[in-house]
């Protein structure tokens, strides 16, 4: 297979409903940091990819995103301070699976416009 310079996926796209609700969820709940909003668009970083939250621009890109899954050091007290924060989980830390000597964690949660994502660990 040729290689066709492919580095890292630059930007993710999430749809919303609400782009001030889900704004204020990205932010204050999962903790991304806030480049900018414009046009009912906003954007955040996370790592070294940009997260952008908006409207579906024809009904037939209107859908649930697909689930991210946000690595963390400690699932545990990340789990902890989402659901302070007001993060509502669908389950608690598990493992998933295991690659070699390393156990893979995650948890399941709903942002505010429906659609499930995931933090996760690497032990």
């Amino acid at each position: 297979m040729k290689n066709l310079g492919i580095e890292s996926i630059g930007q993710i796209a999430v749809n919303v409903k609400d782009v001030g609700r889900a704004v204020a969820f990205y932010k204050d709940v999962i903790g991304l940091p806030l480049l900018f909003e414009t046009n009912g668009l906003a954007f955040f970083q996370c790592g070294e990819a940009r997260l952008l939250l908006s409207l579906p621009e024809k009904p037939e890109f209107d859908h649930p995103s697909s689930v991210l899954y946000f690595k963390v050091d400690k699932l545990e007290d990340s789990v902890v301070s989402m659901k302070e924060a007001g993060a509502i989980f669908i389950d608690e830390p598990h493992m998933v699976g295991k690659m070699g000597n390393t156990e893979i964690w995650m948890a399941f949660f709903k942002d505010t416009e429906g659609n499930t994502h995931a933090v996760m660990s690497e032990r």
